[in-house]
């Protein structure tokens, strides 16, 4: 099955990788939005350097695309110290997080991405690892089984996560400080893309700067992503500069509207709205009817559709909005549970 591109989950390839690192902040001056966030990391992170302290471990959460990533660079820069990547996935066994933690130096950072998906044998061997850093090993079995402690390096663990739910409650408890990403405004998706425009030498009008924010689903990640897109088709298409109507012809090229909605966005609202009458209908059949996984639906699209109003959750299954019916240009029915 062909699986079209999506802005709000955009597949990356290598020219698109390392334009995403170009254009990272450096400094927290440069880190648009999350004001409150970056507040308190400044107060933490400067408290721990007059202390000559490694911080507290910390806990970043919210929907992807948020920052995430780039505030854990942030802080070890800010802190003066190394920084180490990894994700939840790629952490299958104890050793590796053995050999990981072994190879860190007092006030290292360890990030560790979709901390959520670590398997309960790999978070148990961080447990000690946080409270005490120790690390403990199991040498051979039964009877003859012996542990091993090592010391390790005072370092900060910064894990970030798209779903805290899944974390279990022990391991949240041992996070020194745990921070929340909210979606940005309008008004700060147009400083990063004007930021980003200036990074790659792209003249964007004022005009082209607001559509292409409000489109960008108030995540800076899908911005830069339809800010390049965008550039493409300007080069393609017109002279290079990106105006209001090649912003617009570009961003229709790619099916997304004025609103940040692609293609599944719109067919999910269709088919609760045409099919089942509006709803109530369950995610199970609403992934059955599109041919889309549950989780995609659950953890892509409908924070979105949900934000803007558009599609609401009931405990007897998700429903279409006025403003959704408003939206796709359709009377709602006489049924509806608004």
């Amino acid at each position: 099955m062909n699986v079209k591109p999506s802005a709000a989950t955009p597949k990356t390839v290598p020219d698109d990788q390392l334009l995403d690192q170009a254009l990272r902040p450096r400094t927290f001056g440069e880190y648009i939005g999350q004001e409150k966030v970056k507040a308190n990391l400044k107060v933490m992170i400067g408290a721990a350097k007059k202390r000559n302290e490694p911080i507290e471990h910390l806990l970043l959460h919210g929907p992807s695309g948020l920052g995430k990533t780039t505030l854990s660079y942030l802080i070890a820069k800010e802190l003066g110290t190394n920084i180490r990547v990894t994700s939840g996935t790629a952490l299958e066994k104890a050793g590796d997080v053995g050999s990981i933690l072994t190879g860190l130096a007092d006030g290292d950072v360890l990030f560790i991405d979709e901390v959520h998906r670590l398997n309960k044998n790999v978070e148990e061997v961080i447990y000690p690892a946080m409270e005490n850093f120790n690390l403990d090993i199991i040498i051979g079995k039964g009877n003859a089984a012996k542990t091993l402690q090592i010391d390790l390096p005072r370092f900060t663990l910064v894990a970030a996560t798209t779903k805290i739910s899944l974390l279990s409650a022990p391991f949240r408890s041992r996070f020194g400080v745990s921070f929340r990403l909210d979606f940005y405004t309008q008004e700060e998706i147009e400083q990063i893309v004007l930021r980003s425009a200036a990074l790659l030498g792209v003249t964007v009008e004022p005009a082209a700067v607001a559509t292409i924010a409000r489109s960008s689903r108030f995540t800076p990640r899908v911005a830069n992503r339809l800010l390049k897109r965008v550039r493409d088709f300007a080069q393609m298409k017109g002279t290079g500069s990106i105006t209001a109507d090649m912003a617009q012809k570009g961003l229709k090229m790619l099916e997304i509207d004025e609103k940040g909605l692609e293609e599944t966005d719109r067919k999910i609202l269709l088919t609760i709205a045409e099919k089942f009458n509006g709803g109530p209908v369950g995610l199970k059949t609403i992934a059955a009817a599109i041919s889309e996984e549950e989780a995609t639906i659950e953890d892509v699209y409908e924070p979105y559709l949900m934000q803007l109003g558009l599609l609401a959750r009931t405990p007897k299954g998700r429903v279409v909005t006025p403003f959704g019916y408003k939206h796709l240009d359709l009377t709602p029915p006489n049924n509806t549970l608004f």
